[in-house]
C-alpha cells in the first residue's frame, strides 16, 4: 500500500522534469516530508484548460487532495479510505474505472514510507497473543535519486451544498495506484534488514518509468488493454530502501530529518 510519502521537490523542478506546459505559480505547496492522507499533493495531468478556445489536452501541474471521491458520491466522507487503488482490479471497480479510462495522473514524490512487521510477530498479533509490535519505518526511493513517479487517478466531485461560484464547490481528488511489491533484490539494500521490497510490505506504489509517462497521461488513450499494459511493474533493482527514525510514524512530525538514514533499525523495533 501507500499510506505516507515525502514530497519536497520544487514545483519549478517538476515542471522541467515532466515537461509541464501550464502551472500557476500562485498554486504552490510547501515541501512536505510526511505526506498523509487528505493532504494536498502535486499531480501532473493532461486535460484542456478551463475556458480556453482549444479543447486540446495540456500537460499541467496541479494540487489535488489525496483521497479519491468518486463523482457519484453523496458526500466526501470516504476519501481517507480511497487513497490507494489496486492495479489488478481498478479497471472494474466502480470507484476507479471511469477515472482509469480518462483521468490518469502522475503523483511525484521523493519516495514512500513503509513499516516492517515480521511474519511471526504479525501472526501472533492477528491471533491476539501479542501486543502490536513497534514497527521500523523504511524509506523507499529510486536508487539513482530521480523523482518517484507514482501512477495515480484523479476525479472531480461537486459539493452540492455550496453555490456554483463558491471556491470550494468542486473537489479534485486523487488516489495512488498500488501493485505487488518486488520480490527481486533491491538496487541498494540496507546493511541489515529486508533484502527486497516484498520483505518490507507485500504491496508498493506503482512507479512509472519515463518511457510510460506520455501514454499514461494522455486522456485520448482509452484502449483498455493498452492501459492495463502500462500497469506492469517497472524493472527490478531500481529502488533502494533504508531505515529512518520512528518519528515519521507521528503525522505531526515533519522535516528533512525524517529522511535521515540510520545505520540499522532503532532499538526495540522489528528487524
Amino acid at each position: 500500500m501507500c499510506g505516507r510519502f515525502a514530497s519536497s521537490r520544487r514545483p519549478e523542478d517538476l515542471v522541467e522534469t515532466f515537461g509541464v506546459e501550464q502551472w500557476d505559480p500562485e498554486e504552490t505547496l510547501a515541501p512536505d516530508w510526511n505526506v498523509a492522507p487528505t493532504k494536498r499533493v502535486w499531480a501532473v495531468l493532461e486535460r484542456p484548460l478551463k475556458d480556453a478556445d482549444s479543447k486540446e489536452p495540456v500537460r499541467q501541474l496541479r494540487t489535488l487532495k489525496w483521497g479519491l471521491v468518486p463523482s457519484w458520491s453523496k458526500n466526501p466522507d470516504g476519501a481517507a479510505r480511497m487513497i490507494n487503488a489496486r492495479a489488478e482490479t481498478l479497471h472494474e471497480k466502480p470507484s476507479f474505472k471511469r477515472a482509469f479510462a480518462s483521468r490518469r495522473c502522475i503523483i511525484p514524490a521523493d519516495g514512500y514510507y513503509e513499516w516492517v512487521t515480521g511474519t511471526a510477530e504479525r501472526d501472533l498479533e492477528v491471533e491476539g497473543k501479542k501486543k502490536r509490535p513497534r514497527k521500523q519505518p523504511y524509506f523507499v526511493t529510486p536508487a539513482d535519486g530521480s523523482v518517484f513517479a507514482m501512477a495515480g487517478l484523479y476525479e472531480f466531485w461537486r459539493d452540492k451544498s455550496l453555490p456554483d461560484d463558491h471556491p470550494s464547490s468542486w473537489w479534485v481528488t486523487c488516489s495512488v495506484i498500488t501493485t505487488e511489491a518486488e520480490t527481486g533484490p533491491l538496487g541498494v539494500a540496507p546493511a541489515e534488514g529486508p533484502r527486497s521490497l516484498a520483505e518490507i510490505h507485500p504491496r508498493m506504489p506503482l512507479m512509472l518509468t519515463e518511457d510510460r509517462w506520455d501514454a499514461w497521461l494522455s486522456p485520448e488513450n482509452g484502449e483498455l488493454e493498452e492501459l492495463r499494459g502500462l500497469l506492469a511493474p517497472p524493472p527490478e533493482g531500481l529502488m533502494r530502501a533504508y531505515p529512518v527514525p520512528t518519528a515519521v510514524s507521528n503525522v505531526r512530525n515533519n522535516g528533512p530529518e525524517l529522511l535521515t538514514e540510520l545505520e540499522g533499525p532503532e532499538e526495540g523495533t522489528l528487524f
